[in-house]
């Protein structure tokens, strides 16, 4: 009968410790659950994210090659702008020389004044007034052409 008491002490002592782990796993495998139902809503979220930041770098392709053909074409015009203003600075520089010419030729040209002396001083003329003028204009686009060079 000892022996059956011992073996009854020893068969119940381990049902309860077999009660007492299979109440720890249960708690154990509840809280992996809930982890998981933690991750599951951590990588949607992730997911979700990850989708709208695909669609930002889309939209901000879109705008770049926008921007990029719209720059090109700024581009193109600022030098079609630059190459008409440096020939009509050109043709400019043609005329003014021109003028310079008429004037040296003109100022050379001009009737010397007679011996007589003229009873009252005459308004200047239109060509030496033009003379002066030109001479001037040219003087300022020597000036300007000197310091663009420097």
């Amino acid at each position: 009968m000892t022996i059956t008491l011992i073996a009854d002490v020893l068969v119940a002592s381990l049902l309860v410790a077999t009660i007492i782990t299979c109440y720890i796993l249960t708690r154990r495998i509840e809280r992996m659950k809930m982890d998981e139902a933690g991750m599951r809503q951590t990588v949607g979220a992730l997911v979700s994210a990850t989708d709208t930041a695909e669609r930002a770098i889309a939209g901000l392709k879109l705008t770049l090659g926008d921007c990029d053909r719209t720059l090109a074409e700024r581009l193109r015009t600022a030098e079609r702008y630059a190459a008409d203003l440096a020939a009509q600075v050109e043709a400019g520089q043609i005329v003014m020389d021109r003028i310079g010419q008429i004037v040296s030729a003109a100022t050379l040209v001009a009737p010397k004044p007679a011996a007589e002396p003229a009873p009252e001083p005459a308004p200047i003329s239109r060509m030496a007034n033009a003379a002066q003028s030109a001479a001037a204009i040219r003087a300022r686009a020597a000036r300007r052409l000197e310091e663009q060079a420097a």
